[in-house]
């Protein structure tokens, strides 16, 4: 699912597509597809994955009899939930592996009721938001050391959520960036102008 607005320089269609990685996705605006989702207007859409996602991860959380409050919202082009409560680290894992999975089982979930592939963002607890704050931060001093040194710099293997974020905040800075490497050991390479 490429999106043409996005301005990466990147080989890697889980960079370039998505903040996580999905692919296949149907482009966002493409509402002939004779379904139900195709006759709702995008933030209908999206609103409805968001309600079907919070259905879902509420019967989990009583399924794990775990305490967690949901918040849906859209943000730009996605539907975006984020569970919160007290502690919730089981659910996000080490490095966010078990928040990714089951990203993917909420992903499913709305793909099941609505047969449209989702983009729906998950976060637990923060982690994700605390996650993006601290990629733009390196981002930002890896594109100024760019800028001092002329040096192209290069980052440490990331997931492709990462690497989005990351592309997008040295896009941001003024400078170009490219994805190297073959997962799960790839890397983001900041450019020199």
């Amino acid at each position: 699912m490429s999106d043409p607005t996005e301005t990466l320089q990147d080989t890697d269609s889980t960079d370039t597509s998505t903040e996580d990685g999905d692919v296949g996705s149907p482009a966002a605006g493409s509402d002939d597809t004779g379904s139900e989702a195709g006759r709702l207007s995008k933030v209908e859409r999206l609103e409805q994955e968001g309600d079907i996602a919070a259905d879902y991860l509420e019967e989990l959380l009583d399924i794990a009899d775990l305490d967690g409050d949901l918040d849906m919202d859209v943000e730009g082009d996605r539907a975006a939930v984020s569970i919160v409560g007290a502690d919730l680290s089981q659910l996000v894992g080490d490095r966010g592996e078990v928040l990714d999975a089951l990203q993917e089982l909420t992903r499913l979930a709305v793909y099941r009721e609505t047969g449209e592939r989702s983009r729906l963002m998950l976060d637990v607890s923060g982690y994700r938001a605390d996650q993006r704050a601290r990629l733009v931060a390196l981002a930002q001093e890896s594109a100024a050391q760019v800028k001092e040194t002329g040096e192209r710099v290069a980052l440490d293997p990331m997931s492709p959520f990462e690497r989005k974020v990351v592309h997008d905040a040295v896009a941001e800075a003024g400078l170009t960036s490219e994805s190297e490497g073959v997962e799960p050991r790839r890397f983001v390479v900041i450019l020199p102008v």
